[in-house]
């Protein structure tokens, strides 16, 4: 069982978005950081640095409870227990970075007008097309 710590930043949704692909069992704590949950020492005991998203995996590494803190490392972690999201096999090692890092900056998770999760994965062949692709994306803009 997995508990997360987080609110609706696209940084927190990234990790909803991880754990229902490989289908992990979670538990989901809203921290309100408009109202400073973040600086609260049970939190503060869970990430010295104060910022969402945390996982606390209470069937971690053998066996025992695993605190994770920043997307990206998150990331890499949902992925070694599961094979969908890193693939263990050697020609695929190169991956085991580059596809979590990809999500990690790549992906714009948003709510559409019905307030459904909607997920942009902006396309790397943007940035070899030049400034501007045909879908408007401007790929030297360090907000694409």
């Amino acid at each position: 069982m997995i508990d997360l710590y987080g609110m609706s930043s696209p940084n927190v949704l990234k990790i909803i978005l991880a754990l229902e692909e490989i289908e992990l069992e979670y538990k989901y704590h809203f921290v309100n950081v408009a109202a400073g949950d973040q600086f609260k020492p049970e939190f503060v005991a869970l990430n010295p640095m104060s910022k969402v998203p945390v996982i606390v995996d209470h069937d971690g590494y053998g066996g025992d409870r695993y605190t994770v803190f920043e997307s990206g490392a998150i990331l890499l972690y949902l992925g070694e227990q599961d094979e969908r999201l890193l693939p263990r096999d050697d020609k695929a090692h190169r991956l085991k970075i580059t596809a979590p890092g990809y999500l990690a900056h790549e992906e714009t998770v948003a709510f559409d007008e019905n307030q459904r999760v909607t997920v942009q994965l902006k396309r790397a062949a943007a940035r070899a097309r030049g400034p501007k692709d045909p879908d408007g994306i401007d790929s030297q803009s360090p907000y694409h």
